[in-house]
Formats: C-alpha cells, structure tokens, sequence
C-alpha cells in the first residue's frame, strides 16, 4: 500500500486548508508532462474551434453570469480535451495575435480519462492514500471520485490573473467535499503567478454561492451564480462560526507560495486562494484535478457533468 499524509502534514492541512509537498513527481515525470503538454498544445488545430475564451471573472460581477463558460464547448468537455483561449490572445476586433500554442489558457477538463501520462499522475495509489487520509469535515469523505483535469498555462505575459475563490463554489457538493490536487509543472513565483492562499479560510469563510448551468434554474443559456440556500452544507467545520463581513478578504492576508516543479499543493474546497497575472516572460504550466466525494450529492446544477461513464473513482486503482 503507497504511503499517505503523515499525521504532521495532515494537521497543517487542518489548520490552514492546504498543503506543500514538494517533490513529488520526479524530474523525468515533470518533463514527460511537459512535453506532452507542449504536444497537445502544437497538434490542435483552429479549424472548426469556437475560439472560447476563459475569462476570469468569477464572481458574478458582469451581471451575475460568467462569460466563460456560456457555449457548449466548455458546458460538454467533462470527458474530453478541450482548449480554452486567454482573452489578452485576442485585440479588440476579436483577432487572434499570439501563436496558437502562445494563446492557450487552460486544457481541460477530461485528461486523466484520456491521456494516458495525466491518467498516470491522477488515479495512483499515492493518491488514494492521500484522499483517505483528507476524511474529517468538509474534505474528500468517502468513496473519493476525480471529476475534472486541467493543464493550466499561465502563458507569459497574458497568464490572466484569477480572483479570489473557493473551488467548492465550481464543485458544490452536499456537504461539501473537494479538494485540489494542483501539481507545479515548472517553478511558480510571484512574478510568473504562483498561487496565494488566506491560510486558515477554510475554518471561517462559508460557500454562499455557487455556479450553475441557468437552464436548470430559469430555462437560459450559460451559467450563472446563485445564492446558497441556508440548508445546505457551506463547507464550514460543525460549530464554527462565519465572519459576519461578506466583502472581499484583504489583499494583505493573503500570502504568496511559491513552489518548485513537481511539488503538489492540495487545495481545501473553502480555502480562500488566488493568482495575479503573469507579467513575467516565462510561463507556468501547472497540471491538475479534482476530487469530491463519490457519495454525498452533486446534482444537475452543477455546470460540469458526468458523462456516459461518471467520474473516475480513486478506489479502482486499487482493485
């Protein structure tokens, strides 16, 4: 049986909803990883691409509805590869001016179903003990499934910055259940867009949205935030106590985590983490996926769906 948390690192985890554990893949699995990143990137093709954009405008604030993932494209790519454009790729005629492989915000959201390397990485032993051990309120729980996978690029000079988020208000289970396997492909810094964490966020700041696909809600097109309904699980541990102030956390509070290639940082579903934009001249390809509880309930609202074949369970690579 592959070796989980220590008991160390699964209270550091508690106590401030994530977690660094550096070199974890090897130097040879990082460069395989990159490289069929690249490929990917190289062998698609423009012809018949509806051009989708991920924007980051994840709090609702045009409207209440997110830009991004409108179109079916990104409404169906559960189970497949798909390629999603940075908006600073384009100008303002809608005219593509960086090279294709140089426009790319995101690969998703299907990899470890499809690509035999991310498949590798995703349904591991090492992983399973990982999610067996992330069990207590709030996280992983039972039966761990993986639903989703993404090669995230941060492309030099465009990586768009990412707001401040909770990942249970994309994934929304009842209760609340996911958790970010996030694996540094290449150094993360602060000039190239490392990740920055509100350590302990995951102890105050409740989910009180989450994204839905409208037509399940009002008959509409695209997705949209709503409002979490009080009997719901907010992700927060039995008896704590949510801070009254519902605006946006500090700048100050945050605290920036840079890490090296190949470390895995795993991600609470409540914790409170961002990206800045990536001004810098090199990129910072990240792999990753999720995973939520195969038991507790993840109904028709949410935006990504299961396919013919469901979510990937971690337990069958133990079977």
């Amino acid at each position: 049986m592959a070796q989980g948390l220590t008991p160390e690192q699964v209270d550091i985890f508690h106590k401030d909803g994530y977690l660094l554990l550096p070199n974890e893949l090897s130097a040879d699995m990082v460069k395989a990883l990159l490289e069929r990143s690249h490929q990917l990137l190289e062998e698609f093709s423009l012809e018949g691409h509806p051009m989708t954009k991920f924007t980051t405008d994840i709090d609702g604030r045009n409207g209440g509805r997110s830009k991004h993932v409108g179109d079916e494209y990104f409404l169906s790519s559960g189970d497949e590869v798909r390629f999603f454009f940075e908006e600073d790729a384009f100008d303002r005629q809608g005219n593509l001016i960086k090279p294709k492989e140089r426009a790319i915000n995101k690969i998703g959201h299907g990899l470890h179903m499809l690509e035999p390397l991310f498949r590798e990485v995703t349904l591991s032993l090492r992983n399973l003990a990982i999610a067996k051990d992330l069990t207590f309120d709030n996280t992983l729980g039972p039966n761990p499934v993986v639903l989703q996978s993404m090669i995230i690029c941060k492309q030099p000079e465009i990586g768009g910055a990412v707001r401040s988020h909770q990942d249970s208000t994309f994934l929304y289970t009842d209760p609340c259940s996911a958790v970010g396997f996030w694996y540094a492909l290449e150094d993360c810094t602060v000039s190239n867009g490392c990740l920055s964490f509100v350590p302990g966020s995951h102890l105050w700041e409740p989910v009180r949205k989450r994204l839905v696909r409208m037509k399940e809600v009002d008959g509409s097109e695209g997705t949209g935030f709503v409002g979490l309904p009080a009997d719901k699980g907010n992700g927060l541990p039995k008896g704590a106590k949510a801070r009254e102030d519902t605006g946006e956390v500090p700048d100050e509070k945050f605290v920036s985590v840079e890490v090296k290639a190949g470390t895995l940082v795993l991600i609470h579903g409540n914790v409170l983490h961002k990206s800045s934009k990536n001004l810098s001249g090199k990129s910072r390809y990240i792999y990753t996926f999720h995973g939520i509880s195969g038991d507790y309930e993840y109904d028709k609202l949410n935006w990504l769906q299961p396919g013919p074949e469901g979510f990937s369970p971690l337990e069958d690579v133990a079977a």
